[in-house]
């Protein structure tokens, strides 16, 4: 067994301290690709190695790196970096650090210097590591065909928001990670930290019975000019969004009405539109509005504005929901948070399920049945009063109906004879679900492949 050569063993050395030296991002060390990175980069420096177990090591360290979704390494610990919940990232989320002499800016700078290393190690910087110990030559061929990382990025083809790509093709075009401290500081000040800088959607669910947010990778691109025929209901939302995202007192909003007229694609269209601004959404299952206060102690102290969106919302009459959401909207000690807002969707303008033999009992004076149903029934009928704003999304008639296929197809550029658009259109609404913005576009998704289909003569 050969020692190794001073240049090597000085490298390796540097990237171990590297390692060691972190300490803002300290908590990037217990992550499961960094761990058994760091782990490799140890026992290689203990310079007496075992080659079955490095070789163990290193395939252990590869396959959770591309198990995570990764071919790249520096694009992996960037990431990791990006969205990194930690003093430096919180305190410039919330506009509390200073642009020069700051000991935690200081800190982050050099655990940048220091992530910057680890992360444009090679695969062939480990393996020549490794090789130094090693004469004999099928041992050798063996080390040498051990599967690489990729070390050069293609921008173009990572799947985030333009701000993520900026931010990281400025640190990936840097001499060292620690020259983008203001670039970096300056992204958590405008996008967030953690999963709130890193997702715009969100699902709230239980995991081992606790709530935690789970955020969505690729949430509906839909956009407000996507909907067309309900401009002046989109204002009504578009404008109490806007005085949230500006500080002003806003409203809970209901959006009812008609099935299929687009009520749960104007609320993820407005996130669309406005998640640049500080605009972050959460799906609160109607099962779990129980969990709203847990909601409100992990939100209420963060900087972006929270719209906690209910879709299709409809209680049973004995349903702890229904308490809990009348609880939340009436507000209570701590239901009340100038960063959060409700927007819930249902397809009933009374939210709460009433009987005929409710009304009938109400007014009869026998021994069964509450004493004072008449309140009852009226406290039912007034959930929906609680939200500040109730939109009301109707059907469109026969010439509504027209023009929001004539806009999709516009939109798509089909190029087909009107007269014939709106007959076949008219022909799908009586087959199928009748009128509605989803029919129209479930009309044109099927004349637009029909289309393709008999001009490319396709069976």
């Amino acid at each position: 067994m050969k020692s190794t050569n001073s240049k090597n063993i000085f490298e390796i050395r540097y990237v171990k301290l590297a390692f060691d030296s972190v300490s803002i991002y300290r908590n990037l060390l217990e992550d499961e690709v960094i761990k058994n990175l760091r782990n490799l980069i140890s026992y290689i420096d203990m310079e007496k190695i075992n080659i079955g177990y490095t070789a163990n090591m290193y395939n252990d360290f590869f396959f959770k790196l591309v198990n995570s979704g990764y071919c790249s390494l520096q694009e992996y610990i960037m990431d990791k970096v990006i969205f990194n919940e930690n003093p430096f990232s919180m305190k410039a989320e919330n506009k509390e650090l200073k642009k020069k002499n700051d000991v935690i800016k200081e800190a982050a700078k050099n655990d940048l210097r220091n992530l910057c290393c680890i992360a444009k190690l090679t695969s062939t910087d480990v393996k020549e590591s490794v090789l130094k110990y090693i004469s004999d030559s099928k041992l050798k061929h063996v080390v040498e065909r051990l599967p690489e990382w990729k070390t050069e990025l293609d921008f173009q083809g990572i799947n985030s928001p333009g701000y993520v790509r900026d931010i990281k093709e400025k640190i990936y075009n840097s001499g060292s990670w620690d020259e983008c401290v203001d670039d970096i500081q300056d992204f958590h000040n405008h996008y967030g930290c953690g999963i709130f800088a890193r997702y715009r959607a969100f699902m709230w669910e239980h995991i081992e019975g606790k709530g935690c947010f789970k955020g969505i990778e690729n949430p509906d691109p839909i956009d407000l000019s996507d909907l067309i025929g309900y401009e002046r209901e989109h204002q009504i939302v578009i404008e109490n969004t806007l005085q949230f995202l500006n500080g002003f007192f806003a409203n809970n909003v209901l959006l009812h009405g008609d099935r299929g007229t687009g009520k749960s694609s104007t609320v993820k269209a407005i996130l669309n539109k406005y998640y640049t601004q500080g605009l972050r959404m959460i799906e609160l299952p109607k099962s779990y509005l129980v969990d709203f206060p847990n909601i409100i102690r992990k939100l209420k102290n963060r900087p972006e504005k929270f719209i906690i969106f209910i879709d299709d919302l409809v209680f049973g009459d004995d349903e702890e929901s229904y308490t809990a959401l009348k609880s939340i909207l009436e507000g209570g000690l701590e239901n009340k948070s100038s960063n959060i807002i409700i927007y819930a969707t249902s397809n009933r303008r009374h939210l709460v399920k009433e009987y005929f033999n409710e009304r009938m009992m109400s007014s009869y004076s026998g021994s069964e049945g509450e004493v004072h149903e008449g309140d009852s029934v009226q406290e039912k009928l007034s959930l929906a009063d609680r939200f500040g704003i109730n939109v009301v999304f109707v059907s469109p008639d026969k010439n509504k109906y027209l023009q929001i296929v004539d806009g999709i197809a516009e939109r798509r550029k089909l190029n087909i004879d009107k007269d014939t658009l709106h007959r076949e259109a008219l022909k799908w609404e009586l087959w199928y679900n009748g009128r509605s913005a989803r029919t129209a576009r479930q009309f044109v998704d099927w004349i637009e492949g029909h289309n393709i289909i008999e001009k490319n003569n396709i069976n």
